[in-house]
């Protein structure tokens, strides 16, 4: 009797390919006989085959006999050896492949284990598609975790997208299904059928594959990177510094509306003679990771793993970032781990349940967006984020993450009404599963990739955004300051006239800036849904419009924390940004907005070399706010001092008229240089100034030391402290 016919409860599985063990019989099996003889049987499903043998490394070939639906079984002496299928069919050539069924796993007990326990911390090198050589043969090795599935298959353009000859093994507890498919190379395009507990079988694209069909397709593509990387300096440069005592001005982009038409190399030169011509000391980009909907500007992920096809390969994209970083500049990446859409060929409902998503809909789903929200209880739900940071830090060397929506992920009831949320196990609103996972992720990060930043867009109160995880925060290097930018743009929009009635709007963010690392963010969501771009933002006709956005970005970079400017606000885009058009670069034929530009670009070059600005931006002994004997609400002035000495003044007149005569309170008597001032000509402006200097002298035995100023109208003005040089005493011998 045949051995298959012997194990009926599982040769139907078999045969229809719907079983969760498909090696417990397919393969090469070694069985000892009652004298101790081992031979080993072979089997193989081939349907409606007319011969099927195999064929071994010498040439000899077992022919194999038809057992039962479709599976073919022989046996040879001793133990088991490396075969290839030779299969004829009643019409057609013989055809020779290798039988995935012949393999171990490639899949080690310890990685198991570190799934289950949601500690694999370079995830992506054992699940999804990997290309090796594995017994001897080349191939394929697929991966995947589907808990809940009762048997999977891989289908692709290898097999017709017919999986009924590639279904997947348990690999037991840990939820992971596996098979090494032979002959398959770089480039194949595949998906995973996924048998459901409710006996339907769902067609979905692999959560780890690291390369995507290009939208609308959605199949994942099998991926090896053969990228060299020569950032190596820039590597080493970046793990010797701590970014919060470093100049960053950050440059955000929408990679496929910057330029049109541009692919990752295709962009690459014209970016960077971008980004060096106007001073950014960064670029960030909007999400690059698979996306289907572009007008979803990439953040409703579908593939994690796999940068956008749209662009070019993951190879290409490394070139970008490797390029970027060859000239000095540093790379930002937003990432989404908030929430992923309900595309059916995606995360949601996996394996026919909820598995990344949280089963429970007042904490797995956010209406107003239309998405699913990660169960990020779950071990490995959170590993896959946790992995997916890493991942891009790894493997593609990016300086940082910006992590979107994170007041999203804090909160239970956040954007819900009452009844649509449920409290946590203290009664809180926070999310406690949520806060775990971004202090892992933060501190993991840190701990593998020195020099990194790790950014937090959230806006509200929540204490400890970037406080050590050590010290019960969050643990991220820099927090948006949503605050300074609500309350800034609005003040900006105001006549100036009215401007003086609401001096606590520019202000306010004095009394909090050094609660948190702060990062100042002008960024694509200040563009777009009615609000128009940063110049049309601006009272009055074109020209007090560019005076405003001079006078508003040079106190900004005055400010306390880092900087954010998206693109197209460096040279006065004037249209509301849209993600299907590119930037109107023909303004800068017009002087006004070329003069802009490097108005942007001379303040960023500044601004890297005045270390008052940066170098203390967490120390709020580093600021003082400055008056004057006459109090005038429509003039701010402060001073930045570094840890060396170095002191700088910062004044801004945001009034429609000039202050000739201003008596300003300055810090310290002596000379002060104007290294900025917004009302050049160079920039567009009247050119009213301070012959490059002031003098400040003091008033009286007690008083401050005053200096007269004069402060061009809706302007501001950068002053740094030039100490009398020191003369060194003459020497008695």
């Amino acid at each position: 009797m045949s051995y298959i016919e012997d194990v009926s409860h599982d040769w139907i599985g078999i045969a229809q390919a719907a079983h969760h063990d498909p090696h417990s019989v397919l393969g090469a099996h070694p069985e000892t006989d009652a004298v101790g003889r081992t031979t080993t049987a072979i089997r193989v499903r081939r349907p409606l085959a007319r011969t099927v043998e195999a064929v071994f490394a010498d040439g000899s070939r077992l022919e194999l006999e038809h057992a039962a639906h479709g599976i073919w079984e022989g046996r040879h002496d001793g133990p088991p050896v490396a075969y290839r299928v030779a299969t004829a069919y009643e019409e057609g050539e013989e055809t020779i492949a290798g039988d995935p069924y012949r393999h171990h796993s490639a899949i080690g007990e310890l990685d198991l284990h570190l799934i289950g326990e949601g500690r694999h911390e370079r995830l992506w090198q054992v699940l999804g598609s990997h290309p090796q050589s594995l017994d001897g043969e080349t191939g394929v090795d697929f991966a995947l975790w589907a808990p809940n599935a009762a048997a999977v298959r891989v289908v692709g353009d290898f097999n017709d997208w017919n999986g009924e000859g590639h279904a997947m093994r348990s690999m037991g507890s840990s939820g992971v299904w596996e098979l090494f498919v032979p002959d398959i190379e770089v480039g194949a395009r595949y998906k995973y059928q996924i048998l459901g507990r409710d006996g339907t079988w769902r067609l979905k694209a692999d959560p780890m594959a690291q390369q995507a069909e290009v939208p609308p397709a959605t199949a994942s593509v099998v991926s090896r990177s053969a990228y060299r990387w020569n950032d190596g300096a820039w590597l080493t440069r970046r793990a010797a510094t701590h970014a919060v005592a470093q100049p960053m001005s950050v440059y955000e982009v929408h990679l496929g509306s910057w330029r049109g038409g541009l692919g990752y190399r295709e962009a690459a030169e014209p970016l960077i003679a971008h980004v060096l011509e106007t001073g950014f000391t960064h670029v960030e980009f909007m999400p690059l990771a698979e996306h289907p909907f572009g007008g979803s500007w990439g953040y409703q992920v579908t593939g994690y793993y796999a940068a956008t096809s749209r662009y070019g390969t993951p190879d290409d994209l490394r070139h970008l970032i490797d390029r970027l970083h060859q000239a000095g500049i540093g790379v930002i990446m937003d990432w989404v781990p908030g929430h992923f859409p309900k595309d059916a060929f995606a995360l949601a409902r996996f394996d026919g349940e909820p598995l990344y998503e949280h089963a429970d809909p007042r904490r797995g789903e956010h209406q107003d967006w239309g998405t699913l929200i990660f169960d990020y209880g779950r071990n490995e739900v959170r590993n896959f984020l946790v992995a997916n940071a890493l991942y891009w830090l790894s493997e593609f060397h990016v300086d940082g993450l910006r992590v979107d929506a994170v007041a999203s992920m804090l909160y239970l009831d956040y954007s819900r009404r009452d009844g649509e949320w449920e409290p946590n196990v203290h009664g809180g609103r926070e999310n406690l599963e949520a806060i775990r996972f971004l202090q892992e992720v933060n501190a993991t990060a840190y701990r593998l990739h020195k020099g990194i930043v790790m950014i937090a867009e959230e806006s509200t109160a929540f204490p400890g955004v970037t406080a050590p995880t050590d010290h019960a925060g969050l643990g991220f290097g820099f927090k948006w300051n949503m605050g300074w930018m609500n309350d800034s743009l609005v003040y900006m929009k105001r006549d100036p006239i009215h401007r003086s009635h609401h001096e606590g709007e520019i202000t306010f963010s004095f009394v909090y800036a050094f609660g948190e690392n702060y990062m100042l963010p002008i960024s694509h969501d200040e563009v777009v849904h009615g609000k128009g771009s940063l110049i049309s933002r601006m009272p009055g006709d074109h020209a007090h419009k560019l005076a405003n956005v001079r006078a508003y970005l040079g106190y900004m970079w005055g400010h306390p924390g880092k900087k954010l400017l998206f693109m197209g606000q460096e040279f006065g885009q004037i249209g509301e940004w849209s993600v299907d058009r590119e930037l109107d670069w023909w303004l800068l034929e017009q002087p006004s907005h070329a003069q802009l530009q490097a108005f942007v670009a001379s303040m960023n070059a500044v601004y890297r070399t005045q270390s008052p600005l940066w170098e203390r931006d967490n120390d709020g002994s580093s600021l003082s706010r400055l008056g004057a004997p006459g109090w005038d609400p429509s003039v701010v002035a402060f001073e930045r001092r570094d840890a060396h000495g170095g002191r700088l003044v910062v004044v801004t007149n945001f009034a429609g008229s000039s202050r000739t005569g201003h008596r300003l309170a300055m810090p310290a008597e002596g000379t002060w240089l104007e290294v900025l001032n917004t009302d050049a000509l160079e920039y567009g402006g009247s050119g009213t100034g301070n012959y490059g200097m002031i003098t400040a002298h003091p008033d009286g035995d007690e008083g401050p030391s005053l200096a007269t100023v004069t402060l061009p109208a809706l302007s501001t003005l950068w002053f740094r402290y030039q100490p009398e040089p020191h003369v060194p005493t003459p020497s008695r011998y």
